[in-house]
């Protein structure tokens, strides 16, 4: 007899117990019971939810509770009769907290809500310390409390508690709003489809009241995507023996989703397997009762331990007696050897009194070694902190000797550039003086040129002033490498004074010495005494030609 009929009879008996004019044993229940489940055999058309309704209205009043819960009647119903089918095969008809943990796991995933493990293992554990699990009617209280809904509302946890029952105990494997495409005048019409495990129904309507038809499914049904066509999209075709039927989803997740499902319920049906939550429900059973079986193995290995062990309690006592008796001559021999320790004790207290006087003499050497060796370590130290200051030094003044190298060369060029100005300079006045002497019929004409050499001569006066101006700042430049120059040579002097304290471990690297600069009227001169006589020589002849 299957399990919710003893839920059934239970409530029917707990409601009748105190009838005066309805009194039935439980035998007739019984009897009632088993005639009821083999006409649901025999005749398919059996509902059981309106039998379990009828049930519901004959218990529900003496039973449920009086206090205000967060669901209907309906919705206590559904979850009573939730409950028939997640029960124990065994009377009186509990819920085992795992059960109550699948069940609420499944409504919180249908409220969309997340799953608090460590809030009901706290009430597992508060449960467990009771008693083994729930009856319905605690488990209608449970849900009811909003213990574990808290923040959803009332139509929230309706529908849930409606999904779940549609699963569980319907066997709705989906649901939902739909395209289908007639046989006759091949119009597409809308409709609510409901999946069963061997059965597609569609509807008018979600309240599921003006059925159009099914579609029955076997193991040779099969289901398959089909192209986009006649502005329909999404769509599928579900193949059976006797004809096909063209669908149409509202979106691509959903055609997945639908086509996904009947895939799985004809391979169950191939494989003679039943639906999935059930197949779970069964396994979930069975994982118990092999839970069950090894925890009654282990007490039983548990009693062969202790039955065990209290044997060994009685050798281990035997044995100590024995023990006891072989102490007493031991103890004798035991003084005799005390006595012989305490002699050897004696001496080797001398002997190590010897070897630690030892001892700490060559700890106070390796304490003096120690101290000389981190002295040795830290003037090491200090003269390689030294080396590299040293070898700073010299960088810097590298650096400062190659920028007077630039500046040297940048006012070698200016001059250069001065002279040859000063030569053209030198040759338009002599040509200017020989123009003044010509006669006075060209003094006109000798006028004009005079105007032109004069404006290119002051062009050439501004580019001999704008050249000044560079060579004073290129003077400048200069001094300031003079003088980065002077403290980098200073710098080095005095790491060289503090290196050569230091028993000479470092050997410096000394420039090489520089020869006297050239005094000009406008500082120091960038050339050599040779330089200077080549040119004066180069500007005399110049002059003699021209003259």
């Amino acid at each position: 007899m299957p399990v919710w009929w003893l839920g059934t009879l239970e409530s029917l008996c707990l409601t009748l117990e105190g009838c005066t004019v309805l009194r039935f044993s439980f035998l007739s229940l019984v009897s009632v019971s088993c005639y009821i489940w083999s006409l649901s055999k025999v005749q398919g058309n059996f509902d059981k939810v309106e039998f379990n309704r009828m049930c519901w209205t004959l218990c529900a009043k003496k039973n449920l509770t009086k206090s205000p819960l967060l669901i209907s009647d309906e919705d206590a119903f559904k979850v009573w009769v939730i409950f028939n089918f997640l029960s124990e095969d065994k009377y009186p008809l509990i819920i085992v907290p795992e059960e109550i943990e699948y069940l609420l796991k499944k409504l919180t995933e249908a409220m969309g809500a997340g799953w608090q493990q460590e809030q009901f293992d706290h009430y597992k554990i508060a449960l467990n310390t009771s008693r083994e699990g729930l009856s319905a009617w605690e488990l209608i209280d449970l849900i009811g409390s909003g213990q574990f809904s808290k923040g959803m509302d009332r139509q929230t946890v309706s529908m849930a508690i409606n999904e779940v029952f549609n699963e569980l105990i319907l066997d709705v494997l989906k649901q939902g709003y739909m395209l289908k495409k007639g046989h006759k005048r091949k119009n597409w019409m809308e409709r609510w489809f409901v999946l069963k495990p061997n059965i597609i129904s569609y509807y008018v309507s979600e309240d599921l009241k003006d059925k159009k038809g099914d579609i029955i499914l076997d193991g040779n049904c099969c289901v398959e995507a089909l192209p986009d066509k006649d502005g329909k999209k999404c769509l599928f075709l579900i193949k059976c023996l006797d004809k096909s039927f063209e669908i149409s989803a509202s979106d691509k997740k959903k055609k997945q989703e639908w086509i996904q499902a009947i895939q799985t319920t004809v391979n169950l049906l191939r494989a003679g397997s039943p639906p999935p939550h059930k197949e779970a429900r069964q396994k979930r059973k069975e994982l118990r009762q092999k839970l069950l079986a090894e925890h009654e193995e282990l007490e039983r290995q548990m009693k062969e331990l202790q039955t065990a062990n209290e044997n060994k309690q009685k050798e281990l006592e035997t044995v100590r007696k024995q023990l006891e008796a072989a102490a007493a001559r031991a103890a004798e021999e035991e003084k005799k050897r005390l006595q012989t320790q305490v002699e050897l004790q004696d001496r080797f207290s001398l002997e190590l009194e010897r070897e630690k006087m030892v001892r700490q003499k060559m700890e106070e050497q390796v304490a003096q070694k120690s101290s000389e060796l981190e002295q040795y370590l830290q003037r090491v130290r200090e003269l390689e902190e030294m080396y590299k200051q040293l070898q700073g030094a010299l960088e810097d003044e590298k650096q400062a000797r190659q920028d007077e190298e630039t500046v040297r060369k940048l006012q070698a060029r200016l001059l250069e550039e001065e002279s040859a100005k000063r030569a053209e300079l030198e040759k338009w006045h002599l040509q200017q003086q020989q123009t003044i002497q010509m006669t006075e019929a060209e003094k006109q004409e000798l006028e004009n040129q005079r105007m032109i050499k004069e404006q290119a001569l002051q062009v050439a006066m501004q580019q001999l002033k704008q050249l000044e101006l560079e060579r004073k700042e290129a003077l400048e430049q200069y001094e300031e490498v003079k003088k980065k120059l002077e403290t980098a040579a200073n710098n080095t002097k005095s790491w060289k004074d503090k290196v050569a304290q230091h028993e000479g471990l470092i050997r410096l690297i000394e420039p090489g010495s520089k020869n006297p600069h050239l005094i000009t009227n406008w500082g120091p001169a960038a050339f050599t005494e040779a330089e200077l006589e080549q040119r004066q020589k180069s500007w005399k002849g110049k002059k003699a030609t021209s003259e």
